[in-house]
């Protein structure tokens, strides 16, 4: 099969890279630049592009079976109003540009990526796929990104939109942020910590991911996080007993507000989703509850 993964540089994207070589697929990564060193893999290749402007890169797109649609600017840095921009048009542009370039023969596959932030911040209410849309800048953006990728059912292509929750994995994401002020004990919740906190292992993530590629009568939206949710203050207690440290560290509101701006309103923001959809298509969590995820990964990588 041929894949085309856009934003495959990054933390996921690099992780789904391996894992589509490793099941023998031919895989294109398209990113804003080269890797500094040739792949060793003769079915992998490279291309660095601005995706949210139409280009030859979109070719790859057109010969693609499956496209795993991964491209952002990265949301966890201070915002203005310019990088807010930047944030959404590496996402809504290259998705409209993404979906324009899909084949109109055969029965392309388009696995576009949202998330959690759907739902905008609702406290402590139970959140499956069919919950409206929020409010804010972060639901407002998901809502018109998966609105760019639904528009790729029109050529026949099967959509799936990936509603990611935050990502756990020892090299990178928010976990790899994480682990150094734990270790220098430092570390604990945010705010007063009651905030849900949607989660997923990597490996989990990127099963569903090749669960729904392979599965071809599912299409629309999945949370992809962990059945079991927990709020912010029990992952900083559950990564505190992981690595032996204390977690009792709080960083207060205000201070996250006055560091971050209208990010750290996002960081104190509570979404209690649940993988609704995936598990009633009869998906299997290898790591449903955060102890045993956080067990693996530190002693994965000690």
């Amino acid at each position: 099969m041929k894949i085309l993964i856009t934003g495959g540089t990054g933390f996921v994207g690099t992780h789904l890279t391996r894992a589509c070589l490793d099941a023998g697929h031919d895989v294109t990564v398209l990113g804003t630049r080269l890797p500094d060193k040739p792949p060793v893999d003769s079915r992998l290749r490279h291309v660095a592009a601005d995706t949210t402007i139409p280009g030859d890169w979109q070719r790859d797109v057109t010969s693609a079976d499956l496209v795993f649609n991964l491209a952002g600017r990265n949301i966890f840095q201070r915002w203005n109003q310019k990088y807010k921009q930047q944030i959404r048009d590496s996402r809504i542009l290259t998705t409209r540009n993404v979906v324009e370039a899909l084949s109109e023969t055969g029965t392309p596959v388009l696995i576009s990526t949202s998330a959690v932030g759907y739902y905008g911040s609702c406290g402590d209410a139970g959140l499956n796929e069919d919950c409206p849309a929020g409010q804010d800048f972060l639901a407002s953006l998901a809502l018109d990104w998966e609105a760019e990728a639904t528009k790729g059912e029109a050529i026949g292509a099967r959509v799936v939109l990936v509603r990611f929750g935050i990502v756990l994995g020892r090299d990178g994401g928010a976990l790899a942020k994480m682990i150094p002020a734990f270790r220098s004990f430092v570390g604990g919740p945010l705010g007063n910590g009651r905030q849900w906190f949607p989660w997923i292992h990597i490996q989990d993530l990127l099963r569903a991911l090749n669960f729904l590629a392979a599965r071809s009568d599912l299409k629309g939206p999945f949370n992809l996080c962990a059945p079991q949710p927990v709020t912010n203050g029990q992952m900083a207690d559950a990564l505190g007993k992981a690595l032996g440290r204390p977690a009792k560290m709080a960083v207060p509101a205000f201070v996250l507000k006055v560091m971050m701006g209208e990010l750290g309103n996002v960081l104190l923001s509570s979404q209690r989703a649940l993988p609704v959809n995936l598990l009633a298509a009869g998906f299997e969590f290898g790591f449903p509850q955060i102890d045993m995820a956080l067990a693996n990964l530190i002693s994965a990588h000690p």
